[in-house]
């Protein structure tokens, strides 16, 4: 029997499944720079300050700073600037200013993502199936209201319910989220549902923890993958692969 018969909801990740970064941090970094009339900042000592400052906001406060209260441009001032810092670029206020908010606006726009050619169709193809289509993502408010959309990737036509980390207080690989999921797509049983995604630590495992069926893409051929493959994970592709597993006479996941 088919996976997919026996499915009534599928949830999916969204950056590495359903869209990727276009360009390197530092590319926008450095357009935000020259638009207040500065050189370019150098991209590797902005990219590592960046790494350092996001995983201290995160641990300082999670979820985009949910349980304090944080306004999100506030969050993503405190990180910004610190990216800069530990770059070793240290700008005066009104000059920050300017730079910070070419760089939110740019992050709060469609411009530094792509979506996969294979993601709306897949979307789609699951919800004229019959399938509840849910989005869990470890991100802010801003990637439903205005990214997704802006891509095409709409409510009402790709998905049917959101579960952002941001706007929910946890993220993966928190199995909280996924409960929240299941609750969000009509108190389903775990087993009647199918999260896919792009990280074993983050969407594999978490989901298979509450009971979920779960399924890794990797369209990058991470070297990973084979041990994905040893834990036991189905590892495929790309959505078009999902597709044919799901509707596969011998898939299970």
């Amino acid at each position: 029997m088919a996976l997919l018969s026996r499915l009534r909801c599928i949830t999916v990740d969204v950056t590495g499944t359903l869209l990727a970064y276009k360009g390197e941090l530092g590319d926008y970094y450095c357009m935000a720079a020259k638009s207040v009339g500065l050189p370019c900042p150098d991209y590797k000592r902005v990219h590592e300050g960046f790494k350092l400052a996001y995983k201290e906001m995160a641990k300082n406060y999670p979820c985009f700073g949910f349980a304090a209260k944080m306004p999100n441009i506030v969050w993503w001032k405190s990180c910004v600037r610190d990216s800069f810092v530990r770059a070793g670029y240290d700008y005066d206020e009104d000059t920050f200013e300017k730079i910070f908010r070419r760089i939110y606006a740019s992050f709060g726009s469609s411009a530094p993502y792509t979506v996969f050619p294979d993601s709306q169709p897949f979307l789609r193809w699951a919800r004229e199936k019959g399938l509840i289509v849910g989005i869990i993502s470890n991100a802010e408010y801003r990637y439903q209201d205005v990214i997704l959309p802006a891509l095409g990737v709409n409510q009402g036509t790709e998905w049917d319910f959101g579960v952002f980390s941001g706007l929910e207080g946890v993220e993966k690989p928190d199995p909280r989220i996924y409960e929240i999921a299941l609750e969000r797509a009509g108190n389903i049983a775990p087993e009647e549902a199918l999260h896919i995604g792009d990280s074993f630590r983050k969407d594999y495992v978490p989901a298979k923890s509450v009971g979920m069926h779960a399924l890794l893409v990797d369209r990058f051929k991470t070297p990973d993958a084979k041990e994905w493959r040893k834990s036991g994970a189905v590892v495929l592709p790309d959505l078009v692969a999902v597709k044919e597993f799901l509707t596969s006479e011998i898939s299970a996941c």
